[in-house]
């Protein structure tokens, strides 16, 4: 599959084309970059960063070094909150660590009267986010910040959304090792536990939902206990599993009313 993806970057070309011309002779040029493409891959080098390109929620989405590669588990996102939005009106989201901006972008295409901000800490994950964003003309609808977290972004949204970094350290040996060694690794890594990053957003994303609002996260099975614990005075807390049954999605619900949020003792 890797070869086959190759071999039509190289060509300029779609899956269709390959097998209606198999007899198809690569010129020396061609052979050149696809035998460059190639070594690429044999030292790791993910097929994405290679081609610059991924596939997510049906778009064709601009990767670099700079950004997570998409992945399809992160689609369970965009299916939470599309069931979560039809009880809210005049819709205003903030996502959290955009990256390349695949869930802002999916929430754009899917949802197009609702106001979007996206925010990145990195700047070349910005420029790649942005990117996309002009590429499925969504540039005039998602507003790009460059913030830690929810810094400085004000309030009152009516859902916070992430894909937060979330493994920890200590289980870096179970990561594949071309993720650990090409993919941005503070978007892999969050610390030593891996709750590191959601233990910071999570009280300011308290603060900057509206009474009722939703924080819906991506994590894994490592850390859903933990993650649990951090939202014990939310309400409605939910974890959905991928298709793996691997816990994968968190919701949880801001209580109306609620009072100003306070780190309990697990959190």
């Amino acid at each position: 599959m890797n070869a086959e993806l190759l071999l039509m970057f190289t060509l300029s070309c779609d899956r269709a084309y390959v097998f209606a011309y198999p007899e198809r002779e690569l010129t020396t040029d061609e052979q050149s970059r696809y035998d460059a493409a190639l070594a690429e891959r044999s030292r790791g080098v993910p097929a994405q960063y290679i081609t610059g390109h991924q596939e997510f929620w049906g778009m064709d989405l601009i990767v670099s070094p700079a950004v997570l590669i998409p992945r399809p588990e992160t689609e369970h996102i965009i299916e939470v909150v599309l069931e979560l939005l039809p009880n809210l009106s005049d819709v205003r989201i903030v996502d959290v660590g955009t990256g390349s901006g695949c869930i802002a972008l999916a929430l754009a295409k899917e949802l197009p009267s609702i106001e979007i901000y996206a925010t990145d800490v990195s700047p070349p994950a910005l420029e790649i986010a942005r990117a996309n964003a002009a590429r499925h003309q969504f540039d005039d609808r998602v507003h790009f910040r460059q913030a830690d977290l929810l810094d400085q972004l004000g309030g009152n949204f009516d859902l916070i959304v992430s894909n937060p970094p979330y493994v920890g350290e200590s289980e870096e040996d179970t990561v594949q090792l071309e993720v650990r060694k090409f993919e941005p690794r503070t978007a892999v890594f969050a610390g030593a536990r891996g709750t590191e990053v959601i233990e910071r957003l999570i009280p300011q994303a308290y603060e900057a939902l509206s009474p009722g609002a939703w924080l819906v996260m991506e994590i894994s099975g490592t850390i859903v206990d933990r993650v649990r614990s951090l939202l014990q005075r939310w309400d409605d807390v939910e974890v959905t599993a991928d298709l793996q049954s691997i816990p994968r999605v968190v919701r949880a619900r801001k209580p109306r009313g609620g009072a100003i949020y306070r780190r309990t003792a697990a959190g």
